[in-house]
């Protein structure tokens, strides 16, 4: 093993795009992006959450959280709602198609991280998960702005 395999960043980002690619895989048949998992998992989560804190939390660029909303909106799952007062501040609702195909994606992906960790046992599962959560919490604090107990959106 060489010196770069051996850094924990490279070794956390190579899994994290083993279980993205994964993810991937099975939100094709729901026609969802990673990006779209995220936006609609963000607005099921925090109903009325904006596209910016959204993108913040996802780890991604705003413009790329806004393609991802258009796509959802055009398709009926998301509705933008202007926040009172505010005329430029959107806000981001479920709808009830939304609300459905978010609750059947999440269980499909979680099959799919349950598969990627079957290797760990439990109490690795949950040391592994924690000691995460704190390197993200470092550096992303925005990411665990919601509960992150309840947490399905791989972001990579």
């Amino acid at each position: 093993m060489n010196a770069s395999e051996r850094r924990t960043g490279y070794v956390a980002w190579q899994i994290g795009q083993i279980i993205a690619t994964r993810a991937e895989r099975t939100l094709r048949s729901f026609h969802l992006t990673l990006a779209q998992h995220s936006a609609l998992a963000q607005a099921v989560l925090d109903p009325g959450v904006t596209s910016a804190t959204a993108a913040r939390r996802a780890a991604i660029t705003p413009q790329s959280m806004g393609t991802a909303v258009n796509g959802l909106v055009e398709r009926g799952l998301l509705e933008r709602r202007t926040a009172p007062g505010d005329r430029r501040t959107h806000r981001l609702y479920a709808t009830e198609a939304g609300l459905r195909l978010a609750a059947e994606a999440r269980s499909a992906v979680e099959a799919t991280h349950d598969e990627a960790l079957q290797v760990l046992t439990p109490m690795e599962q949950e040391q592994v998960h924690s000691l995460l959560l704190k390197l993200l919490a470092s550096l992303n604090p925005a990411s665990l702005d919601v509960d992150s107990a309840h947490r399905e959106v791989p972001t990579v």
